[in-house]
């Protein structure tokens, strides 16, 4: 099929998409009536206005409370002096801008020739997104903090590197997932970057013990190592080594340990070679699927952090095999092994989405030389740059990733414009489910059992 060329060709096509992704978000996913915000809601209210403390509130009805770190209660600390409707409204518009700066990171220094018609094409893709959908539905974080993340790696890609560190060390002391981000700083030798995210995680912290040392202690010593307090491991959502295990009736600590150690070693190899290469978006998009692997429970709505490896794909030239996967995570399909993960098809299918990370950390393009990276552009004729004479070689800039000849320098220099902002170097369980509804939520902030699309009236 061609793409129409015209004016009102594309309006039309993007009026039917729009009725189709409409029609399907409103009847086929089940969406979450904001069940995490509210968990985050109660907690910082009962906290500030009743004196209760973080880890005792539950969402009434309901065995669900918070159990992030401290720190992320005292950044939601806002909620408290405003009505529940309200915090809805500004969760959804947060998410949003958070949203368009993780697409404007990863499009590169080409955004603008998308035009108006690409970037409507990429929001409607993004509406069938299944991690997306539950994001927005659950009023979750996830997405913020890819954006603190991606913050960094742009600081770092782009010889302004300063302050790169922040966003990795707030995301951290808020959720640990993008504590694995401080490891790849390591990796590429990044020091001053690596001491700033640690440094502003260990204050961050600080400072939520001093609010509550009392939550603090509790949580450092006792939720912390208690993952019942968010769901049950075997979980179908749970798409993480430990959900596959879990479901195997394997989930022993040595046997998901040994997974582990074994994920975070291919992590660092294909990471070590896309530093080394300066392929910083295929270091970062290696990251975020390790911490999806490895982490205990990985609910499906965290499958975010896969949304950089799709933007690798399609700008090394696999935008089939980027848009099948995208496809794959859009259907729900897990779900339909919900009831019974057992046989070979519930081997299969309940870890669909986990295969796919997989997948995706052991095959992903990285480490191409500069001048062999397509960038992230819409036709051939607008990826071949002007002819430009060969960059004189340069004394590497202390601190900063360095060519190993001169020919890589030159080589630099003529790589593509479009892809210079990741170039150049100087608690929960989710529902997502098209099943129809069960008995109780489970949330990403939540400590549960059983899970539900309905959960109780706030």
């Amino acid at each position: 099929m061609r793409a129409p060329q015209t004016e009102r060709g594309r309006l039309v096509l993007l009026v039917v998409l729009a009725v189709v992704v409409t029609l399907f978000t409103a009847t086929v996913p089940l969406l979450r009536d904001w069940f995490d915000l509210r968990v985050y809601y109660g907690t910082v209210n009962t906290w500030v206005h009743h004196g209760g403390r973080i880890y005792d509130y539950l969402v009434p009805a309901t065995t669900y409370g918070f159990t992030y770190p401290p720190f992320a209660a005292l950044v939601m600390l806002p909620m408290a002096f405003v009505g529940l409707r309200t915090a809805i409204v500004a969760s959804v518009l947060l998410n949003l801008a958070a949203l368009a700066i993780v697409l404007r990171i990863l499009a590169g220094t080409e955004w603008r020739r998308y035009g108006w018609y690409g970037w409507t094409l990429a929001a409607c893709g993004l509406a069938l997104y299944e991690p997306l959908r539950d994001t927005f539905s659950f009023g979750q974080v996830n997405l913020l903090l890819l954006a603190l993340v991606l913050g960094d790696g742009l600081l770092l890609s782009t010889g302004r590197s300063r302050w790169a560190g922040t966003g990795i060390g707030l995301g951290a002391a808020i959720k640990l997932t993008p504590a694995l981000f401080i490891g790849l700083l390591l990796l590429a030798r990044r020091w001053r970057a690596a001491a700033v995210a640690t440094g502003v995680a260990v204050a961050a912290t600080a400072l939520a013990a001093l609010a509550d040392p009392g939550a603090s202690r509790f949580y450092w010593t006792e939720a912390l190592w208690d993952t019942g307090r968010v769901g049950r491991l075997d979980y179908v959502s749970n798409q993480s080594l430990q959900g596959v295990l879990a479901r195997l009736g394997a989930a022993d600590p040595p046997f998901w340990a040994t997974a582990v150690l074994l994920v975070l070693c291919v992590w660092a190899w294909r990471t070590r070679r896309a530093v080394a290469a300066g392929d910083w978006t295929a270091a970062f998009a290696l990251t975020g699927l390790a911490a999806c692997l490895i982490s205990p429970i990985t609910w499906v709505h965290h499958l975010v952090w896969l949304l950089p490896s799709f933007a690798v794909l399609v700008r090394a030239g696999h935008p089939r095999v980027a848009g099948a996967l995208y496809a794959v995570l859009c259907t729900s399909v897990v779900w339909l092994w919900f009831e019974n993960a057992s046989g070979l098809d519930g081997f299969l299918g309940s870890n669909t989405y986990a295969w796919i990370t997989l997948g995706l950390l052991l095959g992903l393009p990285a480490g191409q030389p500069r001048a062999d990276r397509p960038p992230l552009t819409r036709s051939a004729s607008a990826r071949a740059p002007a002819p430009r004479p060969a960059a004189p070689m340069m004394t590497p800039v202390p601190g900063q990733s360095e060519s190993s000849s001169g020919a890589e320098d030159a080589a630099a220099a003529t790589a593509p414009v479009a892809d210079e902002d990741f170039a150049r170097s100087p608690s929960s369980e989710p529902t997502g489910s098209t099943r129809p509804a069960a008995a109780k939520p489970q949330s990403s902030s939540a400590r549960a059992s059983s899970y539900t699309a309905n959960p109780p009236p706030s």
